[in-house]
This record gives structure tokens, C-alpha cells and sequence, in this order.
């Protein structure tokens, strides 16, 4: 450790953090609005919606909603977020698995027994320093590469100073470590639709509302269902499209939904609803384009100028590449509808100004590159997208799309710094890297060699609730050395760690973020409520800590507290311009204007009206209906046009008995939050079990009843779960949403109901290497011999009062960092600065050189807007990037 440098315990002594602690944090948003009520309230912002706090005595004792900021409150916001404040789940202290405690120093930690075996309370400056040992450990003695990162994904908390962000900024001064690429939501398209239509599009910005209104005749929601969805924000949910989406559907705009079950956009929009088995829209698309063909309604002119390789794909649907002419009586079979219906809805959204609204969900499976590809040419050969009310849009519902968009820039916090690690994992292939060190793996166009594990460092992460395959996971993390992890409650990936560092949750801490992802109009005070439960510590102070017996603390802190740097972000937003900090601390908000001219905007409107001089990002500048990109990789799972493959497991080759399995996302919860809630588990849970939503057929051949337990199973687990008996689900189909909290029982089972111990991890495709979650068969039967309780929401076994010796830091080998490291470090290009402190934190690729040129020009588009950036910072940026791609010449 080197001894010139400050401390955080000498700058705590110090003073310099008063500031920070005392100045403004007593402060709250706005007087309630009934004068005579108690003035305890406390402005602070989550995924769920803004809100002040009410606080007496110092306790979280009521949420109150802030109609001006959101009139539709969810009973997350009501109920959940009180009841996990202090529910028992809470990690209250420092733990440390027994064996990995009495085995630090001999290397005897028992891995096996992970997930089994109790926990001992510790102090902090223990669990700081077997952290700090086992990342210096790895880092001499296997490479950075072998510290392994899963805390991608931003969700744990809606602030600008996330755990994975702080986790990443320390880390990367020691050096770095392999990170995950791509992510779990749109794993697929994110990668494939740079290259079809020029930009990510599952991120990017949708139609202004007014333009659906005015100009849509038919909105056609596939697998999409934004009224559920947009309940949560990935930053702060303020539930602003719901009145519009109701102004559009009295505007007499038609809703057609294609999904295996009728969902509340469905009921709430008037939708026609169309079953359709899961994992085929491919062939529904490609047989509504045989029948426009047919019928000459094709938009020739409309493909000469604004796409290429319409020919090569028209051939593929009318058969002449293979023999098998796609047509609707083909497609009927496939996907479950009438061969009427399928002619129909072709004549009706070709002939219809027609929006086509894609769920993530859809690119969720086996093939996935192929849906939302299909809904693209499909669009593109009846002319639609580009002009007002039509085309196409994969984010309608997420992040309340529609929205119209400020153009403002938003708070960014601090910079994770350069990852000298240059490998990497897909998000949904962490259970084969670890099985597999050495093995190479195809990505994107770049061949990467899965590292040997030996340390996972997970910071406000779930990875365990939502990795395919649990069981397969489970046996892989044996191979393992070290597994810490950063969070708040007792989930699944604090209970199969090994050191736990317990995170205060926001309402304990300081934070600003934003509002909108797509309409960026507010800033957003995340203001300290309450003080931290337990032992539990700030999100940045963990790491203050960790960082400062690393001897980091001047580097990770730059000497400041976290209020410093909360200034500083907010010194970035577009608000410090017209509202002072103070001003704005104390109100809790700023408001940032929305210019008219975005109430008018029409998604790949400019590409419409010029194709020459606003081009697509794409290597043609067109959309490529036919993409010789993927083309000439030669994937055998990834043609060059969207085509209909066979998957390995659906309806069309199921077993007798088997039911495919759809897991969308739940409506009580934020994927696995808000799991421990008791109020909310009381309004959806069956005996304490995740539902199952059936159809009465299916659960009537099986003998099962509304409210009974049954077993969903497959030859890779078990899960129990409470049936939920309907008609609104095609047979063959069962609905169980993702994210619920697991517990095992003696044989195996989850006795909560989580998909994932059914879920297989077959891939995507060789290119993109995402998620298969909804490509899932099962079987059902009733449950008749459940053990107990559901046991997911109680604490692990805990030691409390075991003897531990003092550990002596002169075995850590502290003082290896400096040599570690020396060689590392070197001054950013401001470009790259600004990549790393503002592009990174979200949906953004981390690595500059795993994407080529033309990548890069299509992911900007949507991850300028998302970063805030200036047009002088993503000019910068741009620069940083082209020079450092991977086609760039060096």
C-alpha cells in the first residue's frame, strides 16, 4: 500500500466530507399539499416513479406519489418500496461463507458447498481485505482476464452512481478484467440491427405519440405489451404515455396483437388478438409477404430507393432458393393461424398505414436475429417505414417510447476509467465460459478465448435469477475460487457468494439521476431518507473502502466525497444552465424543456425524406433486406435475409405432453425486484409460489384447478409453481414470469418458481451468442407432495458470534498493487474520457475494439442521445471511436 497518498480514514478525520453530509440533506421537494399535514418528507426518485418519503423518527413510515411528476403511481411505488426497506431478506452485515473464512489461507474454502452452508457475520475491514486479497491474488497470479465481471446491466438502482459503475471504476485501476458483452434484454438485436437498418433500434427513440394519432391506421403490437412494461423505467419511470396511448386508441387507430396470450396492452387498447405459436413470427411474416406479392401490393419503387436486396429475399419467400414457396397455407401450419387470417392481416397492413411494434421478447429465442429482421422487410416491402404513423419500432415498450425528446443532456458521474482487459463474455454464455477456459467462442465478427476463472465480482446484480440453466450454473461456479458480491438483500447471487458486502439501498444514500429515458426532461434528486440499516454501507463508500486498502483511495475518490461528485454530474445536465444546484437539491427536480419540433418527429423520417443525404448507418446506407455483412461470415445459423429455421425445442417437434414455456416480464416486480415484497407477493402469488398462467384445456387434461400447485419440469430442472387457469393463453402455451427468487427444496425443486431452472442455454446464433429464454418446452403435472413454505424470502443460515482472529494484513500482499499496475496507466484522449465516464453505463458496448467502424456509426445514433452528449463531446467521441475500431487502420 503506498503511504504518501491520503486515506479515507484521514480525509473522513479530516473534515472535508461535512459538506456533503450535513449541508443539504435535510432538505425535502415540496411542501405536501394538505397544509396541516406532518412536514417529514423527503424527495427521492426510483425505477418505480419520484416520490417523497415520509419519515417520522427517523423510519421510512409512508410513500406519498407527486401527481405533477406522476399521476399513475404502481403499487410498487405504493407498497414495495416501504416493505423492502426493512424487510427480513436484508443483508444487515458483512458476511463471509464459513468454509471460505476458516480457509482463506490454506486454500481449503470448499466451493461445493456454496449455496449449502451458513454465513459468518464479520467487520468491514475483514470483508474488505479477503476481497482485496482475492482480486490482487487472481491479478498476479492468473492475469486481470481471470476476474470476471456480472455486474452488466445498470438495473439495481435508478442513480448515476450504480454499484456496477463504481465496481468497474475500481477495478479498472487494478488493471481491469473481462467483462460481459451485449446484455440479456436485447442481446440479439443489438448486435444484428446495426447492420440491417443502421442503429441498435431495441434503444433507440420511437414515433412521437401525436404522429400514431394522427396518422396511424393500424398499430400492430407483436409479442409487445407496453402498458405492463412501462410500469418501470431503467432510470425513472414517470408513466407519461398512458393517458396518450389512450388518446390513440379514441383517435380509432386499430390494435392488432400477435401473441400467444392476451395481454393488459390487449385489453386496455382494444386489440384484436391473434394467437400465434411461440418462436414462429418469422414464418408469419414471411407468408403475409408471399400473399402481398401475390396480390401485387408490394411497394417496388419504395425498395429501389431505400433498400437493398429486396430480390434476394422475395425469392427466398416465394420459394425459388429451396423449393418451398412460403405461403400462407405453409405458414398456417407453423404458426397455429387460419391461413385465411394470415391473407387478411397481409392486405390490411399493406394497404393501412401501418405501425409494427416489436418486443424484445421476440429475439429473446433460438434465431432470435430473424424476427425483428423479418418485421423489417416485411415493413420495408409494403413501404412503410420512415413515413409518418408507420414502420417500424422495437421499443414501444420500454422507457414509456413515444415520448417526444428533449435533446438535453442528462447527469453523468464518474468515470470507470480503461478496462486493459480486452476479452470478453456474451451476457448469456457465462455458464460456458466457466466450464469451458480456453475455449474460443465467435462474437459479433471477432473470435474471443473464455477466460480461466477464478474470482466473480458481482455488484448490484442478480445474475443468478436470470442466467439460463440455473442447475448448470450452479455446478459450474464450483470451479471458482472467489465469488463477492454487492448487494442489498439476500438474493440469489448473495447466497451462492462467498464474501457479501451489504449495500444500503437508495433511500439510505445520496444519488441523482434522470427522467425519460427517451424524453430526458428532468433531473431527478435521489435525496438520503433514512440512515442505513444495519451495518450496511452507501454503494460508494464499499468501494471507497475496498479502494482505500488497495491503497486506490485517491484515485477512485479524487480526494472528494460522493456529494462533490453528485455536483459535478449534475454540472453535465442541461438543467445546471437555467437552475442552480441548490435550487434544484432543494426542490428535488428541474425541468428541461421539450422543443415542439420533437412532438412532430417520425422514427427514420429524415432517411424517408433523404435517403441521400441522411443515409442509414448501414454498409449500403440503405435497409438491407438481404445483408451481405452476415452473408459472407457464413454462420450456418445466421443467413444473409431473415429466413424460418426449426428450433431445437417448440411446438412444432414437442414431445406428447410438453408445453412451451413464454417467462415476460412480471407485473409486480422489476425482474427480480421487488420479489420480497409481502404486500405485492399477497396480490399475484399462489401458496407462496409464482404463477403459472395455463389454458383451461391443458390444465383440465391434467386434472388441475385454479390455485394448485403444479410441477413445471423439463431435463433440466423442476420448478413448483401456483396454476393461474385461463383462456386468455393458447393450449400448448404456459406464461410464468421471469425473475422470481429461488429456494431449493430436498429434491431439487424450486419451491418458488423460478423459469430459469427450465430454461436451456442454447444460443441465439453464432453471431450474437444471446439468450434462448423463451425457446423452452415442459411438462406439467399437479404438485402433490410440496415441501413447506416457500423459503426464498428468509435469511440464510448465519453465524453470528464465532470467534474470528484478526486478520493480518502483511498476508494480504497488499503492496503487490503498485507493480501490478505501474506499467498500466497512461493519459485519456479526452474522446476517450468521455466514452468511458458517459457511454459505458448503459446499453453501450464497453470495448471499443470488439465493434468495427460501421458498427459504431450505427450504435451512435441511439447511445449519443442516451449519453447526453453534446455536439462537441460525441464529435470527440466519434474520433476516439473510429480510431480505435477494429477494422481502423493502426
Amino acid at each position: 500500500m503506498s503511504l504518501n497518498q491520503p486515506t479515507r480514514r484521514s480525509f473522513l478525520q479530516g473534515g472535508a466530507a461535512v459538506f456533503g453530509a450535513t449541508s443539504l440533506l435535510g432538505t425535502t421537494a415540496m411542501a405536501a399539499l394538505d397544509p396541516n399535514s406532518f412536514k417529514g418528507r423527503v424527495f427521492h426518485a426510483s425505477h418505480f416513479g419520484p416520490f417523497e418519503a415520509v419519515v417520522r423518527d427517523g423510519k421510512l413510515v409512508g410513500i406519498n406519489n407527486i401527481m405533477e411528476l406522476d399521476a399513475r403511481p404502481t403499487e410498487m411505488l405504493s407498497y414495495g418500496i416501504k416493505d423492502r426497506t426493512y424487510d427480513k431478506s436484508r443483508i444487515n452485515y458483512p458476511m463471509v461463507r464459513k468454509s471460505y473464512l476458516e480457509g482463506w489461507e490454506s486454500g481449503d474454502i470448499k466451493p461445493e458447498l456454496r449455496g449449502k452452508e451458513e454465513y459468518v457475520k464479520v467487520d468491514w475491514d475483514t470483508a474488505w481485505s479477503l476481497a482485496a486479497k482475492a482480486l490482487l491474488d487472481t491479478a498476479a497470479n492468473h492475469g486481470n482476464e481471470a476476474i470476471f465481471s456480472s455486474s452488466y446491466g445498470g438495473w439495481s438502482n435508478a442513480g448515476t452512481f450504480r454499484p456496477n459503475v463504481l465496481q468497474g471504476r475500481l477495478i479498472n485501476l487494478l488493471g481491469g478484467c473481462t467483462n460481459t458483452s451485449g446484455d440479456w434484454s436485447a442481446g440479439a438485436s443489438q448486435v444484428s440491427l446495426p447492420h440491417i437498418i443502421g442503429d441498435m433500434e431495441v434503444y433507440s427513440a420511437q414515433s412521437a405519440w401525436e404522429t400514431i394519432r394522427d396518422e396511424t391506421d393500424v398499430f400492430v403490437l407483436v409479442g409487445c405489451d407496453p402498458i405492463k412494461n412501462n410500469r418501470v423505467e431503467y432510470r425513472v419511470a414517470d408513466h407519461g404515455m398512458y393517458a396518450h396511448w389512450e388518446e390513440i386508441r379514441d383517435a380509432g387507430v386499430k390494435f392488432v396483437s400477435l401473441n400467444p396470450q392476451r395481454t393488459a396492452s390487449d385489453e386496455y387498447l382494444n386489440a384484436d388478438w391473434v394467437r400465434i405459436v411461440p418462436n414462429t413470427d418469422v414464418a408469419l411474416f414471411c407468408a403475409m409477404a408471399y400473399h402481398v406479392v401475390e396480390q401485387g401490393l408490394e411497394a417496388r419503387a419504395y425498395m429501389d430507393k431505400y433498400t437493398v436486396g429486396a430480390d434476394k429475399w422475395i425469392a427466398y419467400v416465394k420459394g425459388d432458393d429451396d423449393g418451398v414457396a412460403k405461403t400462407p397455407a405453409w405458414a398456417a401450419e407453423i404458426t397455429g393461424i387460419n391461413e385465411a387470417k394470415i391473407k387478411e392481416m397481409a392486405e390490411l397492413f399493406a394497404k393501412s398505414n401501418t405501425e409494427f411494434a416489436g418486443a424484445w421478447s421476440l429475439q429473446r429465442a433460438q434465431h432470435g436475429e430473424m424476427t425483428h429482421w423479418a418485421i423489417i422487410n416485411f415493413a420495408a416491402l409494403t413501404g412503410k417505414i420512415g413515413k409518418p404513423g408507420c414502420g417500424v419500432g422495437f421499443s414501444w415498450h420500454y422507457g414509456n417510447g413515444g415520448m417526444p425528446a428533449s435533446g438535453k443532456s442528462t447527469p453523468s458521474g464518474m468515470s470507470q476509467g480503461r478496462n486493459f482487459v480486452k476479452g470478453i463474455c456474451p451476457a448469456s454464455r457465462i455458464t460456458e465460459m466457466l466450464e469451458n477456459p480456453g475455449k474460443e467462442v465467435f462474437y459479433n465478427g471477432n473470435t474471443h478465448t473464455y477466460p480461466d476463472v477464478k474470482v466473480i465480482f458481482n455488484a448490484g446484480n442478480n445474475f443468478m435469477s436470470h442466467q439460463q440453466d440455473t442447475n448448470r450454473l450452479i455446478r459450474a461456479l464450483e470451479k471458482v475460487e472467489t465469488v463477492i458480491s454487492v448487494d442489498v438483500w439476500w438474493t440469489a447471487a448473495t447466497r451462492w457468494a462467498d464474501i457479501v458486502l451489504p449495500a444500503a439501498s437508495t433511500l439510505e444514500q445520496d444519488d441523482i439521476t434522470s427522467g425519460g429515458t427517451y424524453s430526458n426532461d428532468r433531473v431527478y434528486a435521489m435525496k438520503k431518507v433514512i440512515e442505513p440499516v444495519g451495518d450496511s454501507l452507501p454503494d460508494y463508500e464499499i468501494f471507497e473502502g475496498l479502494a482505500d486498502k488497495l491503497g486506490l483511495w485517491t484515485q477512485f475518490t479524487e480526494g472528494e466525497d460522493k456529494m462533490y461528485h453528485i455536483k459535478l454530474a449534475y454540472e453535465k445536465s442541461s438543467a445546471a444552465a437555467h437552475t442552480p444546484f441548490e435550487d434544484f437539491w432543494e426542490k428535488g427536480y428541474a425541468r428541461m424543456d421539450v422543443p415542439e419540433e420533437a412532438r412532430k418527429w417520425t422514427r427514420h423520417g429524415d432517411f424517408y425524406q433523404d435517403p441521400e443525404g441522411s443515409p442509414l448507418h448501414t454498409a449500403s446506407g440503405k435497409i438491407e433486406m438481404f445483408c451481405e455483412d452476415f452473408a459472407k461470415l457464413e454462420i450456418e445459423d445466421m443467413p444473409g435475409m431473415p429466413q424460418w429455421m426449426e428450433k431445437h425445442e417448440y411446438l412444432g417437434n414437442a414431445k406428447e405432453g410438453q408445453l412451451h414455456v413464454v417467462s415476460p416480464h412480471p407485473w409486480f416486480r422489476l425482474h427480480s425486484q421487488m420479489d420480497q415484497s409481502e404486500t405485492l407477493r399477497g396480490l399475484y402469488k399462489i401458496q407462496g409460489r409464482e404463477p403459472v398462467r395455463m389454458n383451461t384445456e391443458d390444465a383440465a387434461s391434467r386434472g388441475i384447478e385454479d390455485g394448485d400447485l403444479v410441477e413445471l419440469y423439463n431435463d433440466r430442472g423442476t420448478v413448483i409453481a401456483g396454476a393461474v387457469v385461463s383462456d386468455d393463453i393458447m393450449p400448448g402455451v404456459i406464461s410464468i414470469y421471469e425473475g422470481c427468487w429461488p429456494s431449493l427444496d430436498s429434491k431439487g425443486r424450486c419451491n418458488s418458481g423460478l423459469v430459469n431452472f427450465l430454461t436451456s442455454t442454447q444460443r441465439s446464433s453464432g453471431l450474437a451468442q444471446a439468450t434462448t429464454a423463451n425457446t423452452t418446452l415442459c411438462s406439467m403435472r399437479k404438485c402433490e407432495d410440496p415441501e413447506g413454505p416457500n423459503m426464498a424470502y428468509e435469511k440464510p443460515p448465519i453465524i453470528e458470534d464465532m470467534e474470528i482472529a484478526e486478520i493480518d494484513e502483511d498476508k494480504l500482499g497488499l503492496d503487490r498493487l503498485e507493480a501490478l499496475t505501474a506499467s498500466l496507466y497512461a493519459d485519456m484522449e479526452p474522446g476517450e474520457k468521455i466514452f468511458f465516464e458517459r457511454c459505458t453505463v448503459c446499453h453501450a458496448p464497453r470495448e471499443v475494439t470488439h465493434f468495427t467502424q460501421q458498427q459504431w456509426k450505427g450504435i451512435t445514433p441511439s447511445m449519443f442521445p442516451r449519453a447526453g452528449l453534446e455536439e462537441d463531446e460525441a464529435a470527440l467521441v466519434m474520433d476516439y471511436l473510429m480510431k480505435n475500431a477494429s477494422d481502423a487502420v493502426k
